[in-house]
């Protein structure tokens, strides 16, 4: 099997019904952090981990990130005549030349595990990576999926992106149970889908970044619907352990969820004491603002 990761699959047909009415008309990836929708963040990673094929497995409504990644000709041409360079060089730099957009429709939203096998006719028999966008993770070195790419080349093997939790967070979760290691990688022994606090083997939570083996693609047809009617990756997973080993990596940097309101705002406000252009004069409006609470 190769040990080279060049295709990454986005899932993102989701209803995005925590953001409403927000989302009703723009898909929850294409809320800005700043100054770039989530989705950008996550294609970025990609591209910073040496992966050059992005697969979008969209649903309907979500035209605008087909949009986002498409070349805008009249708009280059505006920039160009007005000698816009830097702007001009941002968006041209949006997808990088080397760099191929594959979009896939999935007709019906039926769970993360159903988007991933939609992917299937572009992956065939490679390994690929996994980015959901609304777990944005902030780490200016390297990136998380970067991290994930080089510990693939060394094992060889499928890899879920982990960190600890509150145990009281369990419910929102996939939750593994691993071996002991003295490394920052272990072999997952169990994943069960979002289990009670009571009930949950550990603490350890599967966030959205993922390197699977094609292997996973028969797992979950043969998976049919778990948890909440959905066809759930994490069932795929639980019988891939069956035949191979799959390691949880704790990796280094800062996730957001940007799947909850609350998560959204902290990465923007974080977001924006990262950015270059913004961070001194918004660090001086934070700290006026707090001193009128």
């Amino acid at each position: 099997m190769s040990r080279i990761i060049t295709k990454a699959v986005f899932p993102v047909a989701g209803l995005g019904t925590r953001f409403l009415p927000a989302t009703k008309g723009i898909p929850k990836e294409m809320l800005p952090i700043v100054d770039k929708p989530l989705i950008q963040y996550a294609v970025e990673e990609a591209v910073a981990a040496g992966i050059d094929t992005m697969v979008f497995i969209t649903g309907r409504s979500k035209n605008s990130i087909t949009d986002h990644f498409d070349k805008a000709y009249e708009l280059e041409k505006e920039l160009e005549a007005k000698n816009k360079t830097e702007l001009l060089k941002l968006i041209r730099d949006i997808v990088p030349p080397h760099v191929s957009c594959v979009f896939i429709r999935q007709s019906e939203a039926l769970g993360l595990g159903h988007a991933v096998y939609c992917a299937k006719p572009v992956i065939g028999d490679e390994p690929f990576a996994v980015i959901l966008a609304d777990d944005l993770i902030e780490d200016a070195d390297r990136g998380c999926m970067a991290q994930m790419v080089e510990l693939y080349e060394q094992k060889n093997t499928s890899i879920l992106g982990v960190e600890r939790v509150d145990p009281s967070e369990t419910a929102s979760y996939g939750i593994v149970k691993t071996g002991e290691s003295s490394e920052k990688s272990a072999p997952i022994e169990i994943i069960v889908e979002k289990p009670k606090p009571e009930e949950a083997p550990s603490n350890l939570a599967v966030v959205g970044r993922y390197i699977l083996t094609p292997a996973i693609f028969d797992k979950i047809e043969k998976s049919g619907r778990g948890a909440g009617g959905e066809i759930q990756l994490t069932d795929a997973i639980a019988d891939l352990l069956n035949d191979e080993q799959v390691l949880a990596f704790e990796f280094e940097g800062r996730r957001y969820d940007c799947g909850s309101k609350l998560g959204f705002l902290i990465a923007t406000v974080e977001h924006g004491l990262l950015h270059k252009e913004l961070k001194d004069d918004f660090l001086d409006y934070l700290k006026k603002l707090t001193k009128k609470f």
